[in-house]
């Protein structure tokens, strides 16, 4: 027999087999499954009315308008815009990062006049001092050494955006001890 007939007979055989199960087994496995199917569904609560309303409605909605809801929302509800994406959500980024955004939301006026973030470029480095500079890189970033070795050679690069003064000047000291120059702007 081919290898697609044996399949087929097999697949009879499986549902005749099926066809013959006792009924008692056939109510115990059909318990079972809505047994399994109760505890599946119990952690997940009925959306209400309402909900179901506003997600068909929003759903409904073009990309524009989307974006325009968003965008009230975010006014109403009074939550900054926070970066996302790229370096500045490397490990050790995060907390800083995510904490200077409501600080400039409230001081709107000041912070034109006095910047509190900033981005860190690495511009050169020594040729003798590229092993030590890629692996601060990979401290920093949280990159592998392979990724850390490409971003030091594609040097000059953005290292690290929305960073807080003391922690850039930090950074920077560090990577001045090892030859490497980096920028703060």
């Amino acid at each position: 027999m081919s290898l697609s007939c044996r399949y087929a007979a097999q697949c009879c055989a499986r549902q005749l087999r099926a066809s013959t199960i006792p009924s008692s087994s056939l109510r115990a496995a059909s318990s079972l499954q809505q047994r399994i199917a109760r505890r599946n569904n119990s952690t997940e609560a009925a959306p209400s009315p309402k909900i179901t309303a506003i997600v068909d409605q929003i759903s409904q909605l073009t990309l524009l308008e989307t974006a325009d809801l968003v965008a009230s929302l975010k006014s109403r509800l009074n939550i900054p815009d926070l970066p996302v994406g790229g370096f500045a959500a490397a490990p050790g980024a995060g907390a800083p990062g995510a904490a200077a955004p409501v600080e400039e939301a409230d001081d709107a006026a000041p912070a034109a006049a006095e910047k509190t973030l900033f981005t860190l470029k690495l511009k050169e480095f020594d040729a003798g001092a590229k092993p030590k500079v890629i692996k601060e890189i990979k401290q920093l970033l949280g990159l592998s050494l392979v990724d850390s070795k490409k971003f030091v050679e594609s040097a000059p690069k953005v290292m690290k955006e929305s960073v807080p003064k003391e922690e850039a000047e930090k950074i920077i000291e560090t990577m001045k001890a090892l030859g490497a120059v980096v920028l703060m702007e």
